[in-house]
């Protein structure tokens, strides 16, 4: 269709519109798209990349995918339900329920500790019956949407440094709970609450002291556990330590992959070689199998991604949805970011799955969810007229 025929047609639809009494509104389709190509292609990695594992210990190559996809189809529900509810509706109920949202996120990451269930020395899911959650994913959105209301009603009062530290002060706790179990985690939630807050104060100079305090704490969490600090040295120099097998498997993946790769389904390093390559190292598995070029191209799409949602917060109606949108733009960006360092050994392994693609049921439920919130702020956008 030419552009001249598509401004015609929106035209009639606007005059249809007036006639009507209703008022034009936005929705972001380009998001939409990007997000459906992204999980799509998550689902074809893994069970590329799972196929074997499945078999091995359930006897079901499609084990993973299939865990993946009902955990897919769960976000894209509550990503539907808030595409299609009344705008006044979904923004009365986060306006109101914001600070309980936040106050059972930070009760349910620290009843985790005592009665969640246990795997590799720490406890970070909850198992009921057959499904199981981590309230830490549940809290990256809790504080999202916590920290947009309150940077709405205190805008003006972020002018003073020392609201800065008490608005940060607030996240604190569930920051602190979660690290005990989850550092890397509550390296995501700390990450989300000062770019929200960098973006919401015009006083930049706060945000050194709370990025030196975050350093001072962070090597403390490290000290206090030391599989933490060995987790440095391994990253130094992986060849000397058993641990290190996954590091050293995961760069083979992406070396021998070349720039085209060994094609869709060619991987050695997913046979064993690479611990759980469903997890945390499906990008170097993508690497090996679509080369340089499908590691690009991937990049691209999260790139895309957050360009739309950016976008959706720039032309948010109020800063409620504006705030909404940069925080699950950060979500999404760090754990990208991080997740593609530890693959390349850029920094120590830390645990971070990459978005949309990596086997993991919460954090594909919630980050499809928080989409569906950036969808649901776009709604409020209204189109301009065409003359």
């Amino acid at each position: 269709m030419s552009k001249v025929a598509a401004i015609e047609n929106h035209r009639r639809y606007q005059s249809r519109q007036k006639e009507k009494g209703a008022k034009l509104y936005y929705f972001d389709y380009s998001l939409l798209l990007i997000l459906l190509l992204l999980v799509a292609f998550g689902m074809v990695m893994l069970y590329s990349v799972s196929a074997y594992q499945g078999t091995l210990k359930w006897d079901n190559p499609a084990y993973y995918l299939k865990k993946q996809l009902y955990a897919a189809m769960l976000g894209f529900v509550v990503l539907f339900f808030l595409c299609k509810a009344p705008k006044n509706f979904i923004n009365a109920l986060l306006t109101r329920f914001a600070g309980a949202f936040y106050i059972l996120s930070l009760v349910l990451c620290v009843a985790v500790i005592f009665l969640g269930t246990s795997s590799n020395n720490s406890s970070r899911w909850f198992k009921i019956g057959g499904v199981s959650f981590q309230p830490s994913e549940v809290a990256k959105v809790a504080v999202i949407v916590f920290l947009a209301l309150l940077i709405q009603k205190s805008r003006d009062a972020l002018r003073d440094p020392g609201n800065v530290l008490k608005a940060f002060g607030l996240v604190l706790p569930v920051i602190a709970v979660v690290a005990y179990n989850n550092l890397s985690t509550a390296v995501i939630i700390a990450g989300i609450a000062f770019v929200m807050l960098f973006v919401a104060s015009p006083r930049k100079k706060i945000f050194f002291a709370i990025l030196g305090a975050g350093a001072v704490l962070g090597v403390l969490f490290i000290l206090l556990q030391g599989y933490r600090s060995t987790r440095i040295l391994v990253w130094l120099h992986p060849e000397d330590y058993d641990t290190g097998f996954q590091t050293l498997q995961g760069l083979y993946a992406i070396g021998s992959g070349g720039l085209f790769g060994k094609g869709l389904g060619g991987s050695l390093q997913k046979l064993g070689y690479v611990p759980e390559a469903q997890n945390d190292m499906i990008f170097s598995i993508i690497c090996e199998e679509l080369g340089i070029i499908g590691a690009i191209g991937v990049i691209i799409l999260y790139l895309l991604l957050l360009w739309r949602i950016l976008f959706v917060a720039v032309h948010a109606k109020n800063l409620f949805g504006s705030f909404i949108c940069i925080g699950v733009m950060t979500h999404i960006a760090l754990q990208v970011v991080l997740n593609i360092a530890v693959v390349t050994n850029t920094i120590p392994n830390t645990g971070i799955i990459l978005p949309f693609i990596s086997y993991g049921g919460t954090s594909l439920s919630i980050i499809i969810a928080e989409v569906g919130l950036v969808l649901y702020v776009s709604r409020s956008i209204e189109l301009p007229e065409v003359e």
